[in-house]
């Protein structure tokens, strides 16, 4: 019940709960963690199971942000989804950015995302000192802001646009992970880089059946038709579908059985493929002590220059058992990929896996992807 208090000139002014004041001081309490927590896990749980079977091999240190950072790409992934449209998905995305700044300054809103994160940096900032964190802040807000650019859902111009969306998300939800290990690597990094790109080139492919189909119209209080949240949309790369002869319309029209569809899947899933076979033969290279074949494309770049221990190889078999349930999103990936080509590349007749929590227990026991 909220109290009012007399002030001399003023009247009666309202006096806020305990929790809000609490709050306002950036006061997050051992409960309100475990709220939070507790809430990203039901979300995981029931929107993003293949997350919540990873999570539980993710290293200890990195776990509560592990839970908020996937609850936050889920709530994301769904803006498109769940706004009329994408002017107000954008003030959604505007209300992250805001509350991100005060997180790191201290002053989480009561929101369960920022309050688990609040936590997590805190608990880092304790093992690592407060120099340990100055990475997250910057890969939060490259993440908001291509989500934000590709709101409309619109399609990728070409595969490497793919990529390259891939990168600023997936593979930078990992590179965060392993940053509030904290581990910094620039093998590891490499190794989250190609795992992260096949991570977003099959949760294009995952979607085509769910955003081809119509949404579900709104209705007004007297049940008429207030229109839909979305249109029809298809992310596959315009130069894949050009080459692949398929048109868009014949997706939403004819679903599977437009002309050119599994050519276009086809091509896509492929690269997805050849991310994990890299990442696969990079990993049996650095446990042989020897370097990948090839450089990371992406050290030099912002938050991707490393010192001369970072590159070391013989260190670098220590690392990857360190944060191997970080790498572990590959063979989600992979069981996806695997049930795509049974499939014949229609992604409409994709089967549920069942298989995948026996997978994951192999991968860790085998320490393979």
């Amino acid at each position: 019940m909220y109290r009012s208090i007399r002030t001399a000139g003023h009247g009666l002014k309202w006096m806020a709960p305990r929790w809000v004041r609490e709050c306002r001081r950036g006061i997050v309490t051992d409960a309100d963690v475990t709220q939070s927590r507790d809430y990203c896990l039901n979300q995981l749980k029931h929107s993003d199971y293949e997350t919540y079977l990873i999570r539980q091999f993710v290293p200890r240190s990195a776990n509560d942000a592990y839970h908020a950072l996937r609850t936050l790409n889920l709530e994301l992934a769904r803006l498109p989804e769940t706004v009329s449209n994408p002017t107000i998905g954008r003030l959604r995305i505007q209300f992250w950015r805001d509350t991100i700044e005060r997180v790191f300054a201290g002053s989480p809103p009561r929101e369960p995302i920022a309050i688990l994160l609040h936590s997590a940096i805190a608990q880092l900032k304790s093992r690592a000192g407060d120099g340990s964190a100055s990475s997250l802040k910057f890969w939060l807000l490259r993440f908001l802001k291509t989500r934000e650019r590709h709101m409309e859902n619109r399609p990728f111009v070409s595969l490497a646009a793919l990529e390259d969306y891939s990168e600023n998300t997936y593979a930078t939800l990992m590179y965060m992970t392993l940053a509030f290990m904290p581990m910094r690597s620039v093998h590891m990094d490499h190794l989250a880089s190609h795992i992260g790109k096949a991570c977003g080139i099959v949760a294009t492919l995952r979607g085509i059946p769910v955003l081809a189909a119509p949404s579900t119209p709104i209705q007004g209080p007297s049940g008429a038709n207030l229109g839909s949240t979305r249109s029809p949309a298809l992310l596959l790369p315009l130069d894949v579908m050009a080459d692949a002869g398929l048109k868009e319309e014949d997706v939403f029209r004819m679903g599977p059985n437009a002309e050119g569809l599994q050519d276009a899947v086809f091509h896509v899933a492929t690269r997805a493929n050849d991310h994990l076979i890299t990442a696969r033969e990079m990993l049996k290279n650095l446990r042989l002590g020897k370097g990948p074949d090839h450089d990371y494309e992406h050290e030099g770049e912002a938050e991707h220059v490393y010192s001369s221990a970072a590159h070391n190889v013989e260190t670098a078999g220590s690392d990857i058992k360190r944060g191997f349930g970080v790498l572990l999103e590959a063979v989600a990936a992979g069981d996806y990929l695997k049930r795509l080509e049974n499939a014949n590349f229609d992604p409409f007749k994709v089967k549920k896996s069942w298989k995948l929590p026996w997978s994951l227990w192999q991968a860790l026991r085998h320490e393979q992807i």
